[in-house]
């Protein structure tokens, strides 16, 4: 719910003139690619953990503290995912004008401080007595904070991503920089939900929420710290000054025009709708896989979350050999026809420990694939238009998950509820009748990307 969001003037690093770091061969150069993106990353690491424990909390307070017992707390808990999911579609399309116009630096660090700010100010709310503020105060103030936070991130977020196309040389490199906040994200995942319960029940929600405004104020610190070229074009990181610049309905026109007209933009939205299209499902319907199909309880779903967080780790951290090994684009369509093809025979498993498997064997793929989108979305894009450009592709991607998760849900829950059948001898049930063809979308996904990406004219 409180997505993370990807820039002084000293010089770029570039394949022509490294750094210390890169003479010296040591860890940073191998691992963290450079100085400027470990900060960076150390930034992203640290509050990822404490976003997923934010999220995590809020969920378990609101469901058994604020509301326990009330039979409407599903759907309280159902308007977090509501207002990240509003803001992604509502205010993601707008903010990139404003990315675009404002320095990367700025952009991040004044996110980051909004955000610090405004959950700093929910933990000290919480230290008041439950019982001064009515329930609907609460939840008031609650969905403010989360809509403000994640507005915030879809400036961060763009403005993080040119960031790591100014400090990061060529396609490999970025390649495995994006890799890593793939592994990252995945490991935060892992690690921040099972510390969200023991911190809410043992110490109380306003440590877990301190937590999270702590780790903004980290990756406050970790940001100012980063090396940012200065502008190759004048004004072109926001030093024009406002009567020289376009207004903001024509720069968001000339946002549309430019990805209409990219060729490769345009394959890629075509690619990423389909393959949300094709995931969103097992986001709603996985627990009932666990116990309709695999024949176990759903205390055992985090144990498959855990599997499919190791496998985009592993991924993750392998996107810049194969990246290497292959190319960008190959990596791209290859990754999504592997990820597919293994949910598809995910979706015929009865067997739990086989299940576990393939869903590391899944995430894989998918990790390599996401990592090497990043730097082919910044090879093509120009860059004064890097903010507009995600401000297209992102909301049409959150709009294709959301939209499948709720065709899945509701399909599993009315027509499909009773429906049996068997085809070749083979035994098909609701859910997994589902994830077959979300499959075979994620399939479908991949030969687009094979049949439209244009193929690059010469390898970095």
């Amino acid at each position: 719910m409180t997505g993370k969001h990807v820039e002084d003037r000293l010089r770029p690093t570039t394949a022509s003139a490294r750094s210390p770091e890169h003479s010296q061969g040591g860890l940073v150069t191998r691992f963290l690619v450079n100085r400027d993106f470990s900060r960076l990353w150390l930034g992203q690491a640290v509050s990822s953990v404490g976003d997923f424990v934010f999220d995590t909390t809020l969920t378990l307070w609101i469901a058994t503290v604020l509301l326990a017992g009330s039979h409407w707390a599903p759907a309280a808990v159902s308007g977090l995912m509501l207002c990240a999911f509003a803001v992604t579609v509502m205010v993601g399309p707008a903010s990139g004008v404003f990315v675009d116009r404002w320095s990367k630096r700025r952009t991040m660090l004044a996110s980051e401080a909004v955000r610090a700010i405004l959950v700093g100010l929910l933990a000290i709310l919480t230290l008041l007595p439950r019982r001064d503020i009515p329930v609907s105060g609460w939840l008031a103030m609650i969905y403010l904070i989360v809509i403000v936070i994640n507005s915030a991130g879809q400036l961060f977020n763009p403005a993080r991503v040119a960031t790591i196309g100014e400090i990061v040389p060529g396609e490999v490199g970025r390649t495995r920089a994006f890799g890593l906040g793939q592994a990252t994200a995945a490991g935060a995942a892992i690690i921040g939900p099972p510390l969200a319960a023991p911190l809410l029940f043992a110490l109380g929600i306003q440590w877990a929420i301190f937590l999270n405004c702590l780790s903004y104020i980290i990756s406050f610190l970790a940001i100012r710290s980063v090396r940012f070229p200065a502008p190759a074009i004048p004004g072109a990181d926001g030093d024009a000054p406002m009567t020289e610049r376009p207004r903001w309905r024509r720069q968001f026109s000339d946002g549309l025009k430019m990805f209409a007209r990219n060729r490769y933009l345009v394959a890629m939205l075509c690619t990423a709708v389909l393959s949300s299209l094709g995931t969103g499902s097992i986001t709603s319907l996985l627990v009932f896989f666990l116990r309709d199909n695999l024949h176990v309880t759903a205390n055992l779903l985090g144990v498959m979350w855990m599997a499919y967080g190791a496998g985009a780790v592993v991924g993750g951290l392998a996107s810049g050999f194969f990246t290497k090994l292959l190319s960008a684009r190959t990596v791209t369509w290859l990754g999504l026809l592997l990820g597919g093809a293994t949910f598809l025979i995910y979706s015929r498993q009865t067997d739990f420990a086989v299940a576990v498997v393939l869903m590391f064997i899944m995430a894989m793929p998918v990790a390599v694939m996401n990592a090497a989108l990043g730097p082919q979305l910044l090879a093509v894009t120009p860059k004064e238009f890097t903010g507009r450009m995600f401000a297209v592709l992102t909301p049409a991607m959150t709009a294709a998950s959301m939209l499948s998760v709720v065709l899945a849900g509701t399909l599993a829950s009315s027509v499909l509820t009773n429906f049996h059948a068997r085809v070749l001898g083979v035994a098909i049930g609701p859910i997994d009748l589902l994830f077959s063809v979300s499959a075979l979308l994620v399939v479908a996904a991949g030969v687009v990307a094979y049949l439209t990406l244009p193929r690059p004219r010469a390898r970095e």
